[in-house]
Formats: C-alpha cells, structure tokens, sequence
C-alpha cells in the first residue's frame, strides 16, 4: 500500500478533533466553568444593554451609537462562538468536536473577528470626521454612509474565510487528533496535518495583514490626526478630557489588535507550548468584556440613557 492511499485511510478515519483546553487543570474543573460562565453572562448583559439603550433612547441616534449598537451586537455573536462550547467542555469534559463543527466555529470565528477589526476602524474613522472636521460631520456621516459601512463591516470577509476554511479542511488529516486549544483555530488545526500547508500558511497571513494588520493602521492614522488635533484645543480641561477617551480607546485597540498580530503573523519559532492559547484569551474573552466599560460607560449621554431606564423600571415596581 503506498504513502497516498496510507493517507487517505487515515483522512476518512479522522472525524473528529478533541479540544484539549485546560485539560490539564483538570482539578480546577468547576471553577474554571464558575469563572468563564460569569464572564460570559457579564460580557452578554452589558453588550445588550448597551444595544438596547442605542435603541430606545432617543439621544443615542447618532452615527457614533450606531456604530456602537453594532460593536456591541458583534461582541456578543464573537464570544458565543467559542465560550458556550468551552463551557460545555468543562462541564462535561468530553471534548470531541466534529470535523464539521470545528469547520462552522472557524468560519463564524473569522468572519466575527474579521468584521470586528474593520467596524473598529470605521468607528475610529466617525471619531477623526467628528472631531478634525465637526462642520461636515452631519454631511459625510449620513445614514447611508453608515448603513453602507456597517454592512461592509459585517460582511467583507465572508467569501475570504469561505475559501481559506474550504482550503484547511480539504487537508488530510492523520495521527493527531488532539487540538491543543479551546476553540478551532487555524495554527493548531494546521499543525495536525500531513499535508503540505505553506499555501495555507500564506492565505492565513495575507488574511491577517488584510483584516488585522489594514485597520490597525487606519486606526493609528485615525487616531494621530485625532491627538494632532486636540493639541489644538484652548483649554487644558477640554484637552485631558479628549485624551482620556482616545487613550481608553486606542488601550482597547492595542490589546485586540495586538494579540492578534502576535498570534496570526508572528514567524514559526520555537514558543512555549500553549502560547497561542494564552493569547487568544485577551482577545476572545478579555476585549469583549472591558469594550462596554471602554466605549460606552464612561461616555455621558450611555450613562444617563442607563439612569433614565433604571428611573422608569424602579418606579413601574414601585407601581
């Protein structure tokens, strides 16, 4: 029997993977699930709130809540791809996960991360055109523009991640089945294969530098005309007060953004095993949970919307 039909013996076998997470805090086994099932429920409640407020106060109906309305949206869809399941692992320590699943988590995984990245750099663009050009913001951030920016957010790298997840998962797959890992990612799935992945690895990487590596530094454009033009400012006060915003903002986007380059286009060297698991954590679990906080607790007219429904929900108890 050759090496080919070995091979493809091997492939039709393989069904499934097992993710191995903190298999090995095994004795942490409900604390662990106590601790991420917390995290999960706070990073839900606060993005919906933050949704549902964007929608029912009349003061929230700018472009820059409708960006926000969307990002929140999107952090709930981005962390109920891989916390529910890593949850389901805990709580039952059965770890399989079909070659098709592992499949649809990547895709969704991607598409969501993919469709973070670029609504992040839009809503660092609606904050450059507001405050470097404030006289042309209701002319430019029209609702047409928005809706369109919005929608190219959420669906640009939809056919991309078709084709790159088609592509990983017409691999064989021998040996291995054990993902080192507590979602389907792409490094760890391509290390179990017997096949030649250098076009994988390239596809990845130009992926990274489109969806990760692009916004990042329309963000920091962004961003540097926005300082540029708060030195400006006349007064101190109105100064720190627009450097606090942006250096919280620009605190969140380092973190996202910077994991995720270490972690999708760093070159393969030799790095402690486990690495990539320690990294996905900021910016699947990590983002989305400090983002409400960031983006919209701090802000002025988010708090009193949250004050005005509290005010309404005490009294129709006291009712």
């Amino acid at each position: 029997m050759d090496q080919e039909t070995l091979l493809k013996e091997n492939r039709t076998k393989l069904k499934e993977f097992v993710l191995l997470d903190f298999a090995e805090l095994s004795h942490l086994q409900w604390f662990l699930f106590g601790l991420f099932l917390i995290i999960y429920v706070i990073i839900v409640i606060s993005n919906g709130t933050i949704f549902l407020l964007t929608k029912i106060d009349p003061a929230l109906q700018s472009p820059m809540y409708f960006f926000l309305a969307n990002f929140s949206f999107l952090e709930i869809c981005y962390v109920s791809v891989t916390l529910p399941r890593m949850l389901k692992n805990l709580a039952t320590q059965r770890r399989r996960i079909s070659l098709v699943a592992c499949a649809t988590q990547m895709y969704f995984f991607f598409v969501l991360g993919s469709a973070e990245c670029l609504l992040l750099a839009v809503m660092a663009y609606d904050r450059y055109v507001a405050i470097c050009n404030p006289l042309h913001y209701p002319l430019v951030m029209n609702y047409r523009l928005c809706v369109r920016l919005v929608t190219g957010s959420w669906i640009a790298g939809i056919p991309y991640q078709i084709g790159q997840i088609y592509q990983i998962f017409s691999l064989p797959f021998c040996g291995s089945n054990q993902i080192n890992h507590f979602f389907c990612d792409i490094p760890p799935i391509l290390k179990l294969s017997c096949g030649d992945t250098f076009v994988n690895e390239i596809v990845e990487f130009i992926g990274a530098s489109l969806y990760v590596v692009v916004p990042f530094l329309l963000i920091l454009a962004s961003y540097s005309k926005i300082i540029f033009t708060i030195l400006k400012l006349p007064t101190a006060t109105s100064r720190a007060k627009a450097f606090s915003t942006c250096s919280s903002h620009l605190m969140a986007v380092m973190l996202f953004f910077g994991t995720g380059i270490i972690s999708y286009l760093r070159p393969e060297t030799s790095h402690p095993e486990g690495t990539d698991k320690v990294l996905s954590l900021f910016y699947t679990i990590l983002t989305p949970i400090f983002n409400p906080l960031i983006y919209s607790l701090r802000n002025k007219d988010v708090t009193m919307a949250l004050r005005k429904v509290q005010y309404k929900l005490i009294h129709s108890f006291k009712e």
